[in-house]
């Protein structure tokens, strides 16, 4: 007995053609195409840099053209401009005619120095001069009576002469007439010349003598001038005894006690003039080179800024420092006139910015640690992502800016973060 199979049972079936496989392929490969376009800068860069660093590790900065001002800022302390100190002109007691803090006005007598040692020297140096005057006085009594007796002798021998010629001419007519001897009118003669020796004399003692009492009279005045001097002179130290106030202002701190003993040149007080200040600054020794006087300065107070000058500046430095003086300008510059700001105290600390150097339409970027880093020979330009390492040329510098001599063109970003992260890499990837 056969047994049919099932094949006639069997229905053969269409088969459908299936269409996913082909697009997922066209979708796999859209997406590679644009993940390649996409990444392909990125592995790039990936690729052709040393190394990469996050921008959050990193600040950036761009080049501009403009002005720099080469500046320093320093603290200022607040000092009046004029401040004498007054010392005891010679030793003795003292006694304040005021107190510290008073108000004084200029030549206002402020103290006494009783010193019984220098009035006494000065009223035995008066009596010396009235006796040097009385000893002037008497030598030119002296020269008018020598005088007279010199003209008296000059006048006696005039007289003898006019005798003797007298004598002379009779003589001579004696003789031509016989009526004297040879010797007579030969002692005529002789007593003519001896006479005429005589007035001769008598006018040669009388000029010398003239002369010698004209000297004797000049030095008994400079003797008496001299004296004068000396008087003058401890005149003055008298009267600096009083202590008068050489400016408008008010008493500083009193040096010595009341009715205290005082040596000569020892410390009084002081007396501060409340109407013109200026500021002490204290500059680091390494801008010392550069800075001159008459450099202009900024003080900022209360908010506002008031214009200044660098007018003094030591020739020391101490501790690492140059002292300096700034003093509040008086003319603004465009020539108006300025006041000196109000409410200014004595060592009042004040922010004082001075201007050392400014240059116009010059390639400037922000200060940062890249300066330090390279040694500002060594800048990192930052380029789609990659910061590239440049060789650059430094100048000037501020508190804020630096200038750049080469090596960058304005708009061009830089880091100015420290790049010892860098280790020297000649490109780094700059990753967000």
């Amino acid at each position: 007995m056969r047994i049919e199979d099932t094949s006639g049972q069997d229905v053969a079936l269409k088969t459908k053609k299936n269409n996913k496989p082909i697009i997922s392929l066209v979708i796999i490969s859209i997406v590679f195409v644009l993940a390649y376009f996409t990444l392909a800068p990125a592995l790039n860069n990936w690729s052709s840099s040393y190394q990469s660093i996050s921008s959050q590790r990193l600040r950036l900065a761009t080049v501009d053209r403009g002005d720099l001002v080469r500046d320093l800022s320093v603290q200022g302390r607040v000092v009046a401009s004029v401040s004498p100190r007054l010392y005891s002109p010679a030793q003795g007691t003292i006694t304040f005619l005021v107190d510290a803090g008073d108000s004084v006005a200029i030549n206002q007598e402020l103290a006494l120095i009783d010193s019984p040692e220098l009035t006494n020297t000065l009223k035995q140096e008066e009596s010396s001069l009235q006796r040097a005057r009385m000893e002037l006085d008497r030598e030119r009594i002296q020269a008018k009576k020598q005088a007279l007796d010199n003209q008296k002798a000059v006048d006696l021998a005039l007289v003898a002469l006019t005798a003797a010629d007298r004598e002379k001419r009779r003589s001579d007519k004696a003789y031509k007439s016989h009526s004297i001897s040879q010797i007579d009118f030969e002692k005529a003669q002789d007593e003519l010349e001896n006479a005429k020796l005589v007035h001769n004399h008598a006018v040669k003692d009388a000029e010398l003598n003239l002369e010698s009492l004209a000297f004797e009279i000049q030095t008994k005045q400079l003797q008496l001038d001299r004296q004068a001097l000396l008087v003058d002179e401890l005149s003055r130290q008298v009267d600096e005894l009083t202590l008068r106030s050489p400016v408008n202002g008010i008493v500083g701190n009193l040096a010595v006690q009341q009715k205290n003993q005082v040596t000569q040149n020892q410390p009084i007080l002081s007396v501060v003039d409340l109407s013109e200040f200026e500021l002490e600054v204290d500059i680091p020794e390494s801008y010392a080179d550069d800075l001159a006087i008459g450099m202009q300065a900024e003080v900022f107070l209360n908010g506002e800024t008031h214009l200044a000058t660098l007018v003094t500046i030591s020739p020391e430095i101490e501790d690492n420092q140059v002292n300096g003086r700034v003093r509040f300008a008086t003319h603004s510059n465009e020539g108006a006139a300025l006041q000196q700001p109000s409410g200014l105290r004595q060592n009042q600390r004040l922010t004082t910015r001075i201007m050392m150097e400014k240059k116009s339409n010059v390639l400037t970027v922000q200060r940062g640690q890249f300066l330090d880093s390279g040694s500002g020979r060594i800048a990192y330009l930052v380029r789609d992502g990659i910061a590239h390492k440049t060789n650059i040329s430094s100048g000037a510098r501020s508190l804020s800016s630096v200038e750049i001599v080469e090596g960058l063109n304005a708009g061009d970003t830089i880091v100015i973060s420290s790049t010892e992260q860098f280790n020297g890499a000649e490109r780094i990837l700059i990753t967000d």
